[in-house]
Order: structure tokens, then C-alpha cells, then sequence
């Protein structure tokens, strides 16, 4: 247990030590809840939906962690390659590189999360706190796996970088109470949109959101693990 907390405090140190990575865990909560929940209302009413500000405000800290966490987990992936493959072959094994992966990557969507929330809550306040807290985690570990699944599948950071910003701006632009068409909004993160805007509205969301949003969340770490062992294991 000593040996696999010290490989995924390296992990996470190996992250969190960089500048640049430092003022992207402040600046893009900050930008998404303070201009980016205004894009989002207008781009709901150009597309016939109904997000209202208070909403659009609330669910912009679910999309910053959601954003944060799925690029982090794709560089991660991306850049450590190599690195976790000698690891796995040194004697920890794939599976032992890749659950300290998952764990550093969970240990930077819990701070993003955090940074998320506290931004959320320092420009209009929560009116749910514990439910807006959790739907913010289920964004973050819902794009953990996205991220590591764009990384295992594409080598190329230029290309992998673009296509989350694809797969993000589908799920962002038809998602809940963006677009006249309900039917049209299945999306990953539906279910966590639904309790983040329910949370910053002082709603109660029913059963069937919470099971399905710690459903898809639960997948998503699950596609991480999976997508991190590919990575570490040898190959012939």
C-alpha cells in the first residue's frame, strides 16, 4: 500500500508542480462560471431552449471541471506512455501503474472540483451545496474517462486536444435545456447537468438522475482504468 500511495503521489505531484497547470486549475473555473454561463445562455435561446441564468451560471462549473479533468486526463495519458510501460515491466504491472494513474487523476478532478465549486459559490451563492458539490465530481470523473480514452486512442496532442474540444462542445451545446428538442439531449453528462442546474436552483432531483448519473460516472473511471492499463502494459 506504501509503494502504490508513493507512485500516485509521484503521479500527482508530476502534475501539479507545473506552472502553467496551476493557473489553469484557477483561470478556467474562474472563466467558465464568470463569462462562459453567459455564452450559454445565449447560445440556449438561439437553439430554442430555456436555460435561464441562474442555471447556466450553475451547470458552468460542472462544464469547467468536466473540461479541466478530460484534458488532464488525456495528457496524462498521452505523455506518460512510455514512463508506465517501464514502470509495469519494472515490477509494479500494468494494473498497479494504472490504478495509481486513476488515483491521480481523481486526486486533480477532487481539486478542480473544489476550485469549481468555490468559484460557483463566490459568484451567486448554492442553494443544494452537498448536491451541487457531487454533480460537479460526476463532471469530472466522466471526462476523466473521455480524456483517457481520446489518449489511448490518439497519439497526435494536437489532434487529441481538438477532439475533446469536439466531443465537449457536442455534449455542451446538447445538453439539457439548451435546445427546443429534449429528446435530442442524450448526452454523457445529462443526468449531472440535470442535478447541477436542479442543485443551483434549490430543486430535489429525483432518484432516477442520481442513478444515472453515478452510473455514467462510475463507467467513465472504469473506461480510465481500462484505458491506462492498455497503456502500461508491454507490448511484444
Amino acid at each position: 500500500m506504501s509503494g502504490f500511495a508513493e507512485v500516485g503521489g509521484s503521479f500527482l505531484r508530476e502534475q501539479i508542480r507545473a506552472p502553467l497547470n496551476l493557473v489553469l486549475l484557477v483561470a478556467i473555473p474562474a472563466f467558465f462560471v464568470l463569462i462562459f454561463a453567459n455564452v450559454l445562455g445565449e447560445f440556449a435561446a438561439a437553439l430554442g431552449g430555456d436555460l435561464a441564468e441562474q442555471a447556466a451560471t450553475s451547470i458552468s462549473a460542472g462544464w469547467a471541471a468536466a473540461f479541466l479533468c478530460g484534458a488532464l486526463a488525456f495528457f496524462q495519458l498521452n505523455s506518460s506512455r512510455e514512463a508506465d510501460r517501464r514502470l509495469a515491466a519494472a515490477g509494479l504491472g500494468p494494473w498497479r501503474v494504472a490504478t495509481s494513474r486513476i488515483a491521480a487523476a481523481l486526486a486533480l478532478g477532487v481539486i478542480v472540483s473544489v476550485v469549481a465549486y468555490l468559484t460557483l459559490w463566490l459568484r451567486s451563492g448554492i442553494e443544494h451545496p452537498p448536491h451541487a458539490a457531487l454533480a460537479i465530481l460526476m463532471f469530472a470523473a466522466i471526462y476523466i474517462g473521455i480524456g483517457a480514452l481520446i489518449g489511448v486512442l490518439v497519439r497526435d496532442p494536437l489532434s487529441g486536444s481538438l477532439l475533446i474540444v469536439l466531443v465537449f462542445s457536442l455534449d455542451v451545446f446538447s445538453g439539457p435545456s439548451m435546445t427546443s428538442s429534449g429528446s435530442f439531449a442524450t448526452t454523457p453528462t445529462r443526468d449531472a447537468a440535470d442535478l447541477l442546474i436542479a442543485a443551483g436552483l434549490g430543486q430535489g432531483s429525483p432518484a432516477s438522475d442520481w442513478i444515472g448519473a453515478a452510473a455514467v460516472a462510475v463507467a467513465g473511471i472504469a473506461l480510465a482504468l481500462l484505458a491506462f492499463w492498455l497503456s502500461a502494459r508491454s507490448r511484444a
